[in-house]
């Protein structure tokens, strides 16, 4: 995918034409004419950002310069202590975690790893976590409930990897069992969909009593090329699929499938990590202190009915 996404040439240009004159032997007499390219490239950047076709926001949440869940480890978290392996076949790269701090406080953390470049997205699978991730992941989700720790997890995966060594050592059974663990685990849980959510492969980390959402992320059970070569027999009508599935956050916190949206930069997350990551901060405390006063019973049957009436419609006569 290019860095440089096609809706966003305009602004691009006069970032670009700002940077030049900024760097000009006579920046100061260009002053005038940088403070009127400023005030345009703010007007235009308003104008696209605010009505982002879900398209655009799939691009966006695929960016290759999004921060990824380490980068929001880093930026987040104090004392994180990665562990490996499922204990059964091996250690999954696309799946991360361990044991880490939150403000203080003892949290396991959780969630998808890409690849910045070709080499390291072959080693990450592109995020797509075979069975032993998700039996990862588990195991660790398994260690904060059995110490009482909050489990924070990141979703940006394309999907579960369809290949035939997953689907020999059992993909369907490991996000099966995962989204019944997850849903008796005596243990506040906090998803955030930071990029992709695709598919089951992102379900298996996600079954969570609260589900927050970045701006320009997307969530969805198909990506809308996939979508679109089902329905249409043509990948290249993703676009008219996106806009029918309702992936954005704005469609899904309607729908009750997320309880919050954090804003992203303007331009997306992919601009500026530090303050995406500052956004998210709140809005995870504020989920973490919610649930922390909450029983393990009273934790479980509230995950048991957010995800009940996930999909629940009236018909009018």
């Amino acid at each position: 995918m290019p860095d440089e996404l096609e809706f966003e040439r305009p602004l691009l240009e006069l970032e670009n034409r700002i940077a030049e004159l900024r760097a000009s032997h006579d920046a100061q007499a260009a002053r005038d004419e940088i403070g009127r390219l400023d005030e345009r490239l703010k007007r235009l950047q308003q104008k696209v950002y605010r009505s982002l076709t879900p398209w655009q926001r799939a691009q966006l949440a695929r960016h290759p310069k999004r921060p990824h869940t380490l980068d929001l480890f880093r930026l987040l978290l104090e004392d994180f202590v990665e562990l490996h392996g499922d204990r059964v076949f091996g250690d999954d790269k696309a799946i991360v975690g361990g044991l880490a701090r939150f403000e203080g406080d003892p949290v396991v953390a959780i969630g998808h790893q890409k690849g910045r470049d070709t080499r390291e997205n072959i080693a990450r699978n592109f995020g797509m976590p075979h069975p032993e991730g998700y039996r990862k992941a588990l195991r660790l989700m398994e260690l904060g409930a059995k110490f009482r720790k909050p489990i924070i997890t990141f979703i940006d995966t394309p999907g579960a990897y369809p290949g035939l060594g997953a689907e020999e050592r059992g993909q369907a059974e490991a996000i099966a069992r995962n989204l019944r663990e997850m849903a008796g685990l005596g243990t506040p849980i906090v998803c955030v969909v930071t990029g992709e959510g695709g598919s089951g492969g992102a379900l298996a980390i996600g079954v969570a009593n609260r589900v927050l959402m970045l701006e320009h992320a997307i969530y969805s059970v198909i990506s809308p090329e996939g979508c679109a070569a089902i329905l249409w027999g043509e990948s290249a009508k993703a676009p008219e699929a996106a806009e029918l599935m309702r992936i954005t956050a704005p469609d899904l916190l309607r729908l009750g499938v997320i309880d919050g949206i954090v804003p992203e930069p303007t331009g997306g997350a992919h601009r500026n990590w530090e303050e995406t990551a500052e956004n998210l901060r709140g809005p995870l405390r504020d989920a973490l202190w919610e649930l922390r006063s909450r029983s393990p019973e009273e934790l479980v049957a509230e995950r048991y009915e957010k995800f009940r009436k996930i999909g629940v419609f009236e018909e009018s006569a």
